[in-house]
């Protein structure tokens, strides 16, 4: 199995030489790449990770501190970078790619192809990936208010004065942040690797220099003494873990950008760069931690000399927003993936680099989570309290990983399921034991990334659902299209000239379009095309794929537009394809003719009355189809219809 990459924005890859250089150049391109964007949002995970960790030992009194803790604590969160991180998604999620494509989405693809002929399984299969996609909304409001607000606080460490403005500066680069949305991240996405890679040599350097003045803290690398810790600290050892696993948030991204960077440069930068500056970071506060317990109130911070302070805020801060950015981006993506795969419904997408198809900006996303962003840091103000609400949605999402990466082992790479379960338990028991220590959180703020998550399930659910109920149920009151060929081929009606194309979703029944346009007009075009449009379960189709045509008597065909769901559909361009299959295709004498429906509530409803409301308020909502399929909007003509659900 091969990785397909490309180059990040703004990467020069030499294009003459010899085939070494250029190869060696792109993967260190690909690399210093993928620090900027993969990594950002683990990355910035000392400045709270260990705080939050050994306040939670010590249940808040920070008197209480022992070498024995903190050991505990450090030993706990190195060994969770080590097995969470690098075995879980390093050696094995990497190696679980969709013709080079990653994520949850990705994974949920690959694991409903698994078990396509299982009607129960694949049901199981698309609940999993509708829960993991909900949570992971919850982390995208959260990392970013976290993150930001977690780095401004170094302000309130080098000038206590400035303590009340805080919120505010955090609130000004949030709404900075998502107002430059609009104008694409192509312009600096280029920043991204090189300020990152400045972040993680200068969270490593104080961490080796604190090391140095106790090596004692070395024996935190012992496995030991994390496990003596939670031996006997029961449920305040418990309650840790859900503070310990601040350090690994962040690690879904490793594999949601697989086929941005592809698998070896990923790996490369987390071995060789990411993994030893967090294990010497965390030592380095634990060290500082054992020789002055009361900087546990910001021991990332106070590992730099005073002169150091303001510096360090204002790279802190770039670098949060760096990681805040890749998971906006990532929620982008992650939409616009389950509007291909009928998770929601069509949303507005634009694109912002003519250079990069992944380059794009939804509004609608954007402003729901700002808003969500705004509300947690007025509501929480401070990181500390904000951390609480942290974790659940990504061990939520971990945990359904982890089931569907089981179905892929299983049934993709043909494992025995003996064998797929004894390699995915022990990730899965460590996930579920992280996911109950998080739980403990919920009156503290965990409700937060579950009522977010649950809504978006709510949502994605009913969507699903709704198409489903409404496709069987115009399905039944539309005529079969062969028959209706034949009725027309039999007693023509006036023909015009011109081809007409006709959007359906069942490419078997006679569009409702057709039968109106029959009805009202009492005429016919010479060629008609019944076209449809089908989304794979692979993340791109190659040119040779992307067009079916099937002649369907002697002045119609069907036509079938495939696209990846990593794909934006484009007709028009995709159609240029069908000249080379014998259709002659000429947008300026082409009429495309869509049905907009009206929903209605039905007397007897398909679902639960507020769920058949909620679906016909999405579908209001819905984007147009002639945008959204970027078809010249002077050749559309739209036929209105009621349906009630």
């Amino acid at each position: 199995m091969t990785d397909r990459v490309s180059a990040p924005a703004g990467s020069d890859v030499p294009v003459n030489g010899s085939a070494e250089p250029r190869s060696r150049a792109g993967f260190l391109a690909l690399t210093l790449g993928s620090i900027g964007v993969v990594y950002g949002d683990i990355g910035t995970s000392p400045l709270y990770a260990l705080r939050e960790a050994v306040s939670a030992a010590t249940d808040g009194q920070h008197g209480a501190i022992d070498r024995g803790t903190v050991l505990g604590v450090v030993s706990l969160i190195l060994w969770a970078l080590l097995i969470v991180v690098t075995l879980k998604y390093v050696v094995i999620l990497l190696r679980a790619d969709n013709n080079g494509e990653g994520g949850t989405l990705t994974l949920m693809a690959l694991a409903s192809r698994a078990v396509n002929r299982i009607g129960r399984a694949a049901a199981i299969v698309t609940l999993l990936g509708i829960i993991s996609a909900a949570l992971f909304y919850g982390d995208a409001v959260i990392t970013p208010a976290l993150s930001v607000l977690s780095a401004v606080e170094g302000i309130d460490v080098a000038t206590p004065a400035l303590h009340e403005y805080v919120v505010p500066l955090t609130v000004i680069i949030l709404l900075a942040l998502f107002a430059a949305q609009a104008s694409g991240t192509a312009k600096v996405a280029a920043l991204f690797g090189p300020i990152t890679t400045i972040w993680f040599v200068s969270i490593a350097l104080p961490g080796i220099g604190w090391i140095a003045s106790d090596p004692g803290i070395l024996w935190a690398l012992n496995p030991l003494h994390g496990l003596s810790f939670l031996a006997h600290h029961g449920m305040i050892g418990l309650y840790t873990l859900g503070a310990v696993f601040l350090a690994v948030t962040g690690a879904e991204a490793l594999y949601a950008d697989l086929g941005h960077f592809g698998r070896g440069p990923i790996q490369f930068a987390w071995l060789g760069l990411v993994l030893p500056s967090l294990a010497v970071n965390y030592l380095g506060q634990g060290a500082l931690v054992f020789a002055q317990p009361k900087a546990l109130e910001n021991p990332f911070y106070l590992l730099y000399p005073d002169w150091a302070l303001i510096p360090m805020v204002v790279l802190a801060t770039a670098a949060t927003v760096i990681a805040s950015q890749a998971v906006i981006t990532g929620a982008y993506s992650l939409t616009s993936q389950a509007i291909q795969l009928g998770l929601l419904p069509r949303f507005e997408i634009r694109h912002t680099s003519a250079q990069q198809a992944g380059q794009i900006f939804m509004p609608r996303v954007n402003k729901l989570l700002l808003i969500g962003v705004l509300l947690l840091v007025a509501l929480f103000r401070s990181s500390s309290a904000l951390a609480s609400a942290y974790g659940i949605a990504v061990t939520g999402t971990m945990v359904v990983t982890a089931m569907m990466a089981f179905i892929v082992i299983w049934r993709m790479w043909r494992w025995s399921p003996v064998a797929a379960a004894a390699l995915i338990a022990p990730f899965l028991l460590i996930d579920l034991t992280f996911l109950s220590a998080n739980m403990l959180k919920v009156v503290q703020g965990g409700w937060v990334p579950l009522a977010l998550g649950g809504l978006v399930m709510l949502v994605m659910y009913t969507w699903r659902r709704g198409t489903r109920i409404l496709f069987a149920k115009t399905r039944r009151l539309e005529t079969p299209l062969d028959d209706l060929v034949r009725i027309l081929e039999k007693k023509p009606p006036q023909r015009v000239p011109g081809t007409a194309v006709f959007l359906t979703s069942d490419p078997k029944s006679a569009p409702t379009a057709l039968l109106h346009s029959l009805k009202h007009y009492k005429v016919l075009h010479e060629k008609n095309v019944i076209l449809s449009v089908e989304t794979t379960h692979t993340p791109r189709v190659g040119p040779d794929k992307r067009v079916r045509i099937e002649p369907v008597g002697s002045t119609f065909m069907r036509v079938l537009l495939r696209f990846g769901y990593m794909e934006t559909p484009n007709i028009p361009r995709a159609l240029a394809i069908a000249r080379k299959l014998g259709w002659h295709f000429d947008i300026m004498s082409t009429s495309f003719f869509l049905s907009r429906r009206t929903l209605r509530p039905a007397p007897r409803p398909g679902m639960p009355l507020w769920q058949d409301r909620l679906f016909i308020t999405l579908a209001r909502s819905a984007n147009d189809a002639t945008d959204y399929f970027q078809i010249p909007t002077d050749r559309v003509v739209e036929v209105g219809t009621q349906v009630t659900i």
